[in-house]
């Protein structure tokens, strides 16, 4: 029997296991060794599963994208408002796993169950009436606004430090008086998302009106 057998391995685990140490450490810390000491093998019987880093990196995205459940029905004529489950699920889904952010803003998601969940949000836009290069454009555009968005949010980029001194706000009023009415509190970041998207989501509305 395999050692890989024995430890009872299987892709699906190795990449649960990766995102679990990601959320745990921060993905600056997640390497080979460290991934097969959490699995209580070496890092070469990892190698049976994925053939580098980089798949690994890969099938991190694969696991959080293709865990995005947006809600797609609804009229043909409202597909803004599938677009808007598409971008809700999307950062949900990324705010549970911070430290695979930067991943999923520079790696794109290429597995099936991944692609599956843009073809179905492309479908929604294609029953309105919009063409499948346009509506991979649209879809695009709100994917990026919200990767970009979580970014910000969760700022747990690899190198951020996690004990930055406040600056001094005093000779700026105006950035004061926002701090204290909440400025990057979670409801300040819900509330910058949710006046962003509007913005977006009107604008491609009335590009494409049907």
């Amino acid at each position: 029997m395999k050692p890989s057998a024995r430890a009872g391995l299987s892709r699906q685990k190795v990449l649960t296991t990766a995102l679990e140490l990601t959320d745990r450490d921060g993905i600056e810390k997640l390497s080979m060794r460290r991934l097969g000491a959490e699995l209580g093998v070496e890092a070469m019987t990892l190698y049976h599963y994925l053939p580098n880093k980089a798949a690994l990196l890969d099938g991190l995205v694969e696991l959080v994208v293709s865990a995005v459940r947006p809600d797609l029905d609804g009229a043909a004529a409202h597909w803004p408002k599938a677009l808007r489950g598409f971008a809700t699920a999307l950062r949900a889904e990324l705010l549970r796993h911070p430290g695979v952010i930067p991943l999923v803003a520079t790696r794109p998601a290429q597995s099936p169950d991944a692609l599956r969940v843009v073809e179905a949000t492309a479908a929604a836009l294609g029953r309105a009436g919009i063409p499948p290069l346009e509506a991979l454009r649209i879809i695009n555009s709100v994917s990026t606004f919200v990767i970009g968005h979580c970014l910000a949010e969760a700022a747990t980029t690899p190198g951020h430090p996690e004990d930055t001194p406040a600056p001094d706000l005093s000779p700026y009023p105006v950035l004061t008086a926002a701090l204290r009415a909440g400025l990057g509190t979670p409801a300040d970041h819900q509330a910058r998302f949710t006046l962003a998207l509007d913005a977006l989501l009107l604008g491609l509305a009335a590009a494409h009106p049907g």
